[in-house]
């Protein structure tokens, strides 16, 4: 069998009976800062229990946790952090749930992605290799490690003089964000921890490792990250024009048998059982992306129905019948969604983060202040003050590219851009402004994938940010759309849930236990008509300034970008 042979689904295809109307599943969502436990029973998707567990390490972006500096761009996490949520979250969400851990028959993961980290051949992390624990590239690369730009626009490069066939299942450009541009950077800024490394893995892979003791990568993130189109790799002589150690990237440290989504890794270790408190032997589901798995979530298994993920980044997923080329999609996968359909994806780099960055940053402590005084925190209080401006009275736009942009130019050498700045502007003009940046940003990414020919039928919104209601009216005016909201606060660890029901035999497929276990409310947030045409005349503006700094080659943009990395340049591990 080829290394990157599927693995079939290890499932009987048998339906829920009413026998097992107590069996319950767990569904582990790894996010950007944290991981989240739910337990969902499995023949309504009741959810019963949840317990999070914040990351010891977060995201290490200036330093090391020996204190040891990194260079600008950066983003790693410590993948013993991720094992905590196993050890911490999942027992508490069972006991919270009030359940014998005995009704469990089976466990999901998600993943961001793309989260990326060296290994052995035992998947034992190679920051955790006494040789590299001071070595930076030995550390997770989580999604947002921006500093792999450079060869992003080298492999792009020499695929158009190429003419690869599968970039344009990526519309035309592959994201710094993906495995090839992060595994070329270890290459060619640590080659010896390059050669000790057997496997570049991705995290939703990893961590079901550590459950089932097998590996297998999952076919959402080999599509979507990996470039693995078709049943194939990029080509040994692409890979080898980049650099001639290269050549086997692929081949050997991508090698893996590769699990349909839904389908079964392995079963529960009894060191995992220890770890988690749940029965040996049960299911372990194939790992899955947090974007991907969430539209099973909120029922969305048909052609059509977009989901939109907001929190610290957005997701934009959408299955089709159809294969077209979307010009800087994050990629076009068949499978990588609903089985039999091709999965696209796009998204932006920054909401929920911009956000958080304006108020850690920004905001003067008067306002602090009156939001103590009402009971709010600073999100609430600047929304509460946001919400009473009529669309365009703060006489300000924003560029949303506070961490690059990722779809439709996937570009993370561009950043961000408020115009129209004045001595009365304040913080709840700028506030909004940027709100809205990121729903016209959705709304390029939107009509850029119906000018396509891939008409939408619905939109849906998850992810932590649904429950701030003046951003989905933004949206929802911005997009001219009425849009639907998931009513699980928790949608990627319910969708991962889902995906343990399936790998658990609870359910034939991924429509039929979406349809038991989703949860939505349709039409939940509906545009008005003023707003939409006062957002039209802005969303124009808000183009033509995309246009202006984004496409633009080189950019006053991107020269500001190359002047900071020179002022702050320091090698990586380096004081």
């Amino acid at each position: 069998m080829s290394d990157t042979s599927r693995v079939a689904h290890e499932r009987d295809g048998s339906t829920v009976t009413a026998g097992q109307d107590d069996a319950v599943v767990v569904g582990v969502d790894f996010g950007t800062l944290s991981g989240r436990a739910l337990v969902v029973r499995v023949h309504d998707g009741a959810e019963l229990g949840v317990a999070t567990t914040a990351y010891r390490h977060a995201v290490l972006e200036t330093r090391l946790p020996d204190g040891m500096r990194l260079a600008p761009d950066w983003a790693l996490q410590v993948p013993s952090d991720y094992i905590d949520v196993l050890r911490e979250a999942v027992p508490e969400a069972v006991a919270r749930a009030g359940v014998d851990p005995a009704r469990v028959i089976g466990i999901a993961t998600d993943f961001t992605a793309c989260t990326v980290l060296p290994t052995d051949k035992h998947g034992k992390p190679l920051c955790e290799d006494p040789r590299f624990a001071t070595r930076p590239h030995a550390y997770v690369k989580l999604w947002k490690h921006h500093a792999a730009q450079g060869q992003a626009n080298r492999i792009n490069s020499l695929a158009r003089e190429r003419a690869e066939p599968w970039l344009s299942r990526y519309g035309g450009l592959l994201s710094s964000e993906w495995e090839l541009p992060k595994g070329l950077q270890i290459l060619e800024e640590d080659p010896e921890l390059y050669g000790e490394m057997t496997y570049l893995v991705e995290a939703a892979d990893w961590i079901v490792w550590q459950l089932c003791g097998q590996y297998v990568r999952n076919a959402c993130t080999a599509g979507y990250k990996g470039a693995f189109q078709d049943e194939h790799y990029p080509s040994n002589d692409y890979l080898a024009e980049l650099h001639p150690e290269f050549a086997t990237f692929a081949t050997k440290k991508l090698a893996g048998p590769i699990g349909d989504l839904g389908g079964r890794a392995g079963s529960l270790t009894s060191a995992a059982a220890a770890l988690t408190g749940l029965p040996e032997g049960i299911a372990v589901a194939v790992g899955n992306v947090d974007a991907h798995v969430t539209a099973p979530a909120v029922g969305a298994t048909e052609p059509g129905q977009m989901v939109v993920i907001v929190g610290t980044s957005t997701c934009h997923v959408v299955s089709s019948e159809l294969l077209r080329e979307v010009p800087g999609m994050c990629g076009a996968v068949k499978g990588g969604i609903v089985p039999g359909l091709w999965g696209y994806e796009a998204g932006q780099s920054a909401v929920g983060d911009i956000f958080g960055w304006f108020v850690d940053n920004c905001v003067p402590a008067r306002y602090e202040k009156a939001a103590r005084a009402r009971g709010l925190d600073v999100h609430e209080y600047l929304t509460e003050l946001a919400a009473a401006q009529e669309v365009g009275a703060h006489g300000l736009l924003a560029l949303d590219w506070h961490n690059g942009n990722r779809s439709v130019l996937a570009d993370h050498e561009l950043s961000a851009l408020l115009l129209g700045q004045t001595l009365a502007t304040t913080p709840e003009d700028i506030y909004r402004a940027l709100m809205e940046a990121t729903a016209f940003g959705a709304r390029l990414i939107v009509e850029t994938f119906v000018a396509s020919g891939l008409p939408l039928s619905s939109m849906v919104f998850a992810g932590g940010l649904i429950k701030n209601q003046l951003l989905l009216q933004i949206y929802a005016d911005v997009l001219n759309m009425s849009i639907g909201v998931s009513t699980s606060p928790q949608a990627p660890a319910l969708g991962a849930a889902i995906q343990a029901a399936i790998a658990a035999g609870a359910y034939p497929d991924i429509r039929a236990a979406a349809s038991a276990m989703g949860r939505v409310r349709l039409d939940a947030v509906t545009p008005r008509p003023a707003q939409v045409a006062a957002y039209d005349r802005l969303y124009r503006e808000y183009v033509t300034l995309h246009d202006h700094f984004g496409r633009a080659e080189p950019g006053v943009m991107h020269r500001l970008r190359a002047q900071r990395r020179q002022a702050r340049s320091v090698a990586p591990g380096t004081d």
